[in-house]
């Protein structure tokens, strides 16, 4: 048993997800390795090998990734997995989680498991369902799981480990997709899938006014 956590990072360096997923894949009692795919991403996966727990870091540098295309990760990935015998595949629950993984338990011809919020076994987890008004334990048979993870539901891992890193053959670019550009909004508040506290006001608060007297301050 051996568990992969794909890494979100902007090539630079790794993006706060990562830390939490790793803490995740930890729960399962399984060597952990992380893969890091983009272009010019050396300074991402050095910083992937000083995590607590991982044993070893794949890094896939090749002008295809630079993207983080779906359709070019998710082939990338099935490689990696089926050559490195991994029980488990695991991403943060983002829009890069979201878009990659489906296509990957797809080509494995596995059933996804999605937006988990703890471990029970190798094989049991727990995800809400029904908006999160409710817990569900699921269970999977599957040889591979495929699994995103909620990252607030799980601490970010400490620093402190030295793992190895080990280069991977990189596919082809499919052709399938490409980027036409990006628009990043800049905010003062902090990104809402990080936050670990999060108060909610609607209509309890009766106006505007009393939102931003309210809320805003915070």
């Amino acid at each position: 048993m051996r568990a992969l956590v794909i890494a979100e990072h902007d090539h630079g360096s790794l993006k706060a997800a990562t830390l939490n997923t790793v803490t995740a894949a930890a729960k399962l009692g399984a060597p952990v390795d992380v893969l890091v795919a983009g272009a010019a991403c050396a300074a991402a996966a050095d910083a992937a090998t000083k995590l607590a727990g991982v044993s070893t870091v794949k890094v896939a540098d090749a002008p295809a990734y630079a993207d983080q295309g779906a359709e070019n990760l998710a082939a990338l990935l099935v490689d990696v997995i089926k050559t490195g015998g991994y029980s488990h595949v695991l991403a943060p629950a983002t829009t890069l989680g979201k878009n990659v993984l489906p296509r990957v338990a797809a080509l494995l011809d596995v059933a996804q498991i999605s937006d988990i919020v703890a471990i029970e076994s190798a094989d049991t987890f727990v995800r809400p369902i029904y908006a999160g008004n409710a817990l569900a334990t699921v269970k999977s048979a599957d040889a591979i799981k495929v699994v995103t993870v909620r990252t607030t539901a799980f601490d970010a891992v400490e620093p402190g480990g030295s793992a190895t890193l080990e280069a991977v053959a990189a596919g082809p670019d499919l052709g399938l997709s490409s980027l036409v550009g990006r628009e990043l909004t800049v905010s003062a508040r902090p990104e809402l899938g990080a936050a670990k506290i999060i108060v909610s006001g609607g209509r309890g608060l009766g106006s505007g006014d009393a939102y931003r007297s309210v809320l805003e301050p915070l």
